[in-house]
């Protein structure tokens, strides 16, 4: 008995559609009901924070940690185990923690450089900028285009400028804003040490670059201000 070809044509048609169904799911999609990985509660965490909702995010940045110290307990911990878990630790400001496991990160995997910066941030909010300084140049030199780079040379930059050595400051602001020129605080941060070293009208123009991204930057606009006086008070 032949069958119709106006049959077996949605036939076919159904299963080449069931066939590439997986293929139309994106990579890492979970299946309902899987619990979350340590790094989808970490950006669960990181999204609700960046919202301003900390005390919605802290449960599951707490989650990460637990996940994650689960794993090196079980020995079955791997790059991102170590990286989640001082990403998770350093939004809780937990920077003696993030040293701690970074190192025993670091002792795995020497050439994992997201721990690296991190460790680098760290640091700095301790006060050690010795040792945060060593971690973002080796992150610099190794990711000269990573997606935290930027974010590496604008802490370089902030150890300088606290150390007063402006001209090595302004030089990694400027590289830093090379790599992502939208960022208010970090044009603020350029032109206030090229005031401090006396280049008013370099200042002047990292000012006007922060009042343009954001016209109501009050400390923006009183340098502006500040410097053009200095500037038409001048012989």
């Amino acid at each position: 008995m032949t069958v119709p070809m106006k049959r077996v044509i949605p036939r076919v048609l159904a299963i080449l559609l069931l066939a590439l169904l997986p293929l139309a799911l994106p990579l890492g999609a979970q299946s309902p009901g899987a619990p979350l990985t340590a790094a989808q509660n970490y950006r669960i965490g990181r999204d609700l924070e960046a919202n301003g909702r900390m005390d919605e995010a802290d449960p599951y940045y707490n989650e990460a940690i637990r996940q994650c110290r689960d794993q090196a307990a079980r020995g079955a911990a791997n790059r991102d185990t170590y990286t989640v878990i001082t990403w998770a630790l350093q939004r809780q400001k937990k920077y003696g923690e993030v040293i701690e496991w970074g190192e025993r990160g670091l002792r795995l995997f020497a050439d994992e450089y997201r721990i690296i910066e991190t460790m680098g941030e760290a640091y700095f909010y301790l006060d050690d900028y010795d040792s945060s300084l060593e971690c973002m140049q080796r992150f610099t030199d190794a990711v000269p285009r990573g997606e935290r780079t930027s974010v590496a040379y604008f802490f370089i930059a902030e150890i300088f400028r606290l150390r007063r050595q402006y001209l090595r400051a302004d030089i990694a602001y400027t590289t830093a804003l090379r790599l992502d020129p939208a960022v208010v605080l970090w044009w603020y941060r350029l032109a206030s040490v090229r005031e401090s070293a006396g280049d008013r009208q370099n200042a002047a123009e990292a000012y006007r670059r922060a009042l343009r991204l954001d016209p109501n930057h009050r400390e923006s606009a009183a340098g502006l201000a500040r410097v053009e006086a200095l500037i038409n008070a001048e012989p």
